[in-house]
């Protein structure tokens, strides 16, 4: 009898750099205890997936209202506490250079170096006014009954 894979299934709905750190940290620990984990995307969690670079693209006034107000990217995402402006930020990343420990995008990379199924809430996308040229390449984009049909199986299911 062959033995069932084990899925770890995170809904990402914080835009704050830690939460995102946190999840991507417990997605990259799942994958390597060979796991099939998905990170599903939703509202604030988008930003983790957004590119760096400004993309143009034809929006509304709303959506290009959102798009200027949200972080252009998982390096610019604020802290949950202590933010303190932008300064917490940086000292955020001050020490985890110094512990030499992985930043948020290096995360990123890692997990889809290891298979991690990223995958963008395209209700949220619609929301936002998000459009697939502005997020990261080689993610997958569903809605909530494809992160159920994930979840229904998980092992671990997490809300963050």
């Amino acid at each position: 009898m062959s033995e069932q894979k084990k899925k770890t299934t995170i809904v990402l709905f914080s835009g704050d750099y830690d939460k995102a750190m946190a999840a991507y940290i417990i997605a990259n620990g799942a994958a390597a205890y060979d796991h099939e984990v998905t990170i599903f995307h939703t509202f604030w969690g988008l930003n983790a997936l957004r590119k760096d670079e400004l993309v143009h693209v034809k929006k509304g006034f709303l959506e290009n209202l959102f798009g200027k107000m949200m972080p252009q990217g998982a390096d610019k995402m604020g802290l949950s506490k202590m933010n303190f402006a932008g300064m917490g930020p940086k000292m955020i990343k001050h020490v985890i250079k110094k512990h030499n420990a992985m930043t948020l995008p290096q995360l990123i990379e890692m997990a889809q170096e290891q298979g991690v199924k990223l995958v963008a809430c395209t209700m949220t996308m619609d929301l936002l006014g998000l459009q697939k040229e502005e997020l990261l390449h080689d993610i997958e984009y569903a809605g909530v009954a494809a992160y159920l049909g994930d979840a229904e199986n998980g092992n671990v299911n997490l809300f963050i």
